[in-house]
């Protein structure tokens, strides 16, 4: 009998590991750009000078490419990396 029972209890298990799962509940959009680079991308191939003052509250790091930097991440800051040799802009991301 106690044979006869574990069979049966195996026998349920398989099927509630069979059974669908329900779907997750899509998860709400990302804010592409905390940091609000994407306001600022047509400043890439412009000379740095050439960058508006930073907004009140705004937190920004404006190096040059080749310059170290902290490894930190922070997703409300902008990075502003430019090259060292001409001041050019090459990229703008968050970080």
């Amino acid at each position: 009998m106690t044979v006869r029972f574990t069979g049966l209890a195996a026998v349920g298990l398989l099927a509630a590991a069979c059974a669908p799962v329900p779907a997750a509940a899509p998860a709400p959009e990302a804010d592409l750009s905390p940091c609000r680079a994407d306001q600022y991308l047509d400043f890439i191939g412009r000379h740095r000078s050439e960058l508006p003052p930073r907004p009140a509250g705004e937190v920004w790091r404006v190096t040059c490419t080749t310059c170290p930097v902290t490894m930190d991440y922070n997703p409300r800051r902008m990075n502003v990396l430019y090259q060292a040799s001409s001041g050019v802009i090459r990229e703008i991301k968050c970080g």
